[in-house]
């Protein structure tokens, strides 16, 4: 049983996604029903889209389109991780909106695109503290030297539960291991991060990683976060840079073949179930 809790669907008759020409590799569709086919057949059972940085103009435009596909019958979507834009005035009103939606489970904005300075601004800082007590969350999606902004944020809102993507986007391919393991050492400090075990296999060489590849950075992370604050993604379909949504979970398998099963329901599905009541 998994449950994925970060499934991105590219539908560009639906959505205005501006980055995906810089991109060519995911500049095409990629549709919830191709992903559900793969997902039903590798044991996933529950799934959180997670927002793919459409034009601003179109945040909700993309909660709504998602929302649609999470009703029809059989649908594994349940629920959704929502753009935002906390530096903007308007946020305030914007979070009431999707307070007041059961289907929305939390909120990323993500970091590494934008100026180091954006998440230290007044404002920017203001709002992300709003978050707390709203039962939502609020992914961090970073780079390696971004750390220290993480570990800022982490302190400035203690009661907001962060969740930072993709093990902290290590550049596994460059092999720079020892700068990356002490920022996350830092980072697991802070009780309210939560780290995300998802789609590292788009940081790898394509053509020669294998599980052991993968094993140090998985288990720094496990072992700085504790079983009970990590949980599991695809980052479909940007997985598929590195060998695809089937090929990552039976890397994910050989991973955690040494662990308790306890430990592995924690990563796999317990502990998304718990942070996001699914």
């Amino acid at each position: 049983m998994f449950i994925d809790t970060h499934l991105h669907i590219i539908d560009r008759s639906a959505l205005p996604y501006p980055w995906l020409s810089g991109v060519p590799d995911l500049d095409h569709d990629f549709l919830y029903e191709a992903y559900a086919t793969e997902a039903r057949r590798c044991g996933i059972t529950t799934v959180l889209h997670m927002e793919v940085d459409v034009d601003p103009a179109a945040m909700q435009a993309e909660t709504d389109h998602v929302a649609r596909i999470a009703k029809k019958e059989g649908s594994l979507i349940a629920g959704a991780i929502v753009s935002c834009r906390p530096e903007e005035e308007g946020f305030a009103a914007y979070l009431e909106r999707q307070k007041a939606d059961p289907f929305v489970k939390g909120f990323r904005r993500v970091l590494h695109v934008v100026p180091d300075d954006v998440s230290e601004g007044a404002l920017f800082r203001e709002n992300i503290r709003r978050i707390g007590g709203s039962g939502l969350s609020f992914d961090l999606c970073t780079l390696p030297h971004q750390a220290s902004r993480v570990t800022a944020l982490a302190d400035l809102a203690p009661d907001v539960q962060f969740v930072l993507d993709h093990c902290g986007v290590p550049d596994i391919r460059s092999d720079a291991f020892e700068p990356w393991k002490a920022g996350m050492s830092e980072i697991a400090r802070r009780p309210n991060v939560v780290c995300k075990i998802s789609g590292v296999v788009a940081y790898t060489d394509a053509k020669t990683w294998t599980a052991q590849t993968l094993q140090p950075y998985v288990e720094h992370v496990t072992a700085s976060f504790g079983w009970d604050r990590v949980v599991w993604g695809s980052d479909w379909p940007v997985c598929t840079l590195g060998g695809g949504l089937s090929t990552w979970v039976a890397a994910t398998h050989a991973m955690l073949s040494g662990v308790s099963e306890t430990e592995r329901s924690k990563l796999l599905f317990a502990n998304a179930q718990r942070l996001w009541s699914l």
